[in-house]
């Protein structure tokens, strides 16, 4: 018996995925990712029997629901659904997805058209983070179309600008959660930084790299692989985490010198290098540049210490710009403002078919 689950397939700034209202999934959390499971094929390398697209950055889910609270229209919740194994992972938020949320909860009846412009006021309940969303929706509707061109994604679209609020301390309620700014482990600097998503931020040099490799030829180096993730397990642990062998966060990150407001970034999800980058770790990666005392800021080639920058974070398909108001980064750091520009597209909707569980069966 199968049971069909109505779903739009959207993508938001570098990654795709199904979104869902809450109220068509199933309240239980296990009986819940047992169903994205199933919908996305994993366990397999190709997902062959779903909808997932054999990566990572195609393998994402948005749960959407009307939120409780006063000041926000609606709730996301990120499900990182892992290709290889059955696993869910809801730690983690996801900046690109979120791309796509104010559009959904527009188009689903959740948030009513405002003028040219709608703010769509999100929660991340991953995380806790408010996302004010700003959605281009000329003549009552919200439109995809625009000249907006972001690295990665092929074509343009309209312009959605994603304002991060509350975003320090994401997932560990700090910004430095190891309580300094830069750690040693097993002789190699790295920066432990939680600014929308927690990362791990090391030195391309130190790992033997440049920074510049490609995607393709970072992935391919299996000793490099293991070695990266050795670290982020000790990183996990030194940020209060735990055993992080089973999670998606905190994500590593290689970095090195660039031209400019400028620093390049190799972005791990967190078993493989991300083809351009993740919108939450640019953040990440850019606030931990304009911080004194991190691995990111002494390989800035400008000055970034003043509070308001736009820093620009170099990936394998271009780069993103992150606007970034950070207050006293020298003796008590606050990160109080970041913003991001995306687009979005609705790709498809209708209904995803999946075997039943047994229990609703019965």
């Amino acid at each position: 018996m199968e049971i069909e689950i109505p779903c739009v397939l959207m993508r938001g700034g570098t990654s795709r995925g199904p979104f869902f209202l809450a109220d068509d999934l199933p309240e239980d959390i296990a009986l819940r990712d047992e169903l994205l499971l199933d919908v996305m094929g994993s366990p397999h390398e190709l997902q062959i029997n779903g909808i997932g697209g054999g990566s990572t950055l195609t393998s994402k889910v948005a749960i959407i629901s009307r939120s409780a609270l006063p000041d926000c229209d609606v709730d996301y919740l990120f499900a990182q659904v892992s290709v290889m194994k059955r696993t869910v992972d809801t730690r983690p938020n996801c900046g690109n997805m979120l791309a796509a949320v104010g559009p959904y909860a527009i188009e689903q009846g959740l948030v009513p058209v405002q003028g040219k412009e709608t703010i769509v006021r999100i929660r991340n309940i991953n995380t806790g983070t408010r996302v004010e969303a700003i959605i281009q929706t000329p003549n009552g509707a919200v439109s995809y179309e625009g000249d907006t061109r972001i690295d990665g994604v092929p074509g343009t679209g309209a312009p959605i600008v994603l304002c991060f609020e509350q975003a320090e301390g994401s997932l560990t309620g700090k910004l430095f959660p190891t309580g300094q700014r830069t750690d040693w482990i097993d002789g190699v600097a790295v920066s432990c930084v939680d600014v929308a998503m927690p990362v791990m931020v090391v030195h391309a040099e130190d790992l033997g790299k440049t920074g510049r490799e490609s995607a393709a030829e970072l992935d391919q180096d299996k000793a490099f692989l293991a070695r990266l993730e050795s670290l982020r397990l000790q990183a996990g642990r030194l940020m209060g985490m735990g055993d992080v062998s089973q999670s998606v966060v905190p994500k590593p990150v290689v970095v090195s010198a660039a031209e400019g407001g400028t620093i390049r970034s190799r972005y791990f999800t967190p078993h493989s290098c991300h083809k351009a980058h993740a919108v939450t770790g640019a953040i990440a990666v850019a606030s931990s540049a304009m911080l004194p005392g991190t691995v990111s800021h002494s390989l800035m080639q400008t000055n970034v210490e003043s509070e308001n920058a736009v820093i620009n974070v170099a990936h394998p398909s271009g780069q993103i710009a992150v606007s970034l108001e950070v207050r006293d980064a020298i003796n008590n750091p606050k990160v109080v403002r970041a913003g991001v520009v995306r687009t979005a597209r609705r790709i498809m909707k209708g209904s995803v078919c999946v075997p039943a569980p047994a229990s609703i069966v019965a």
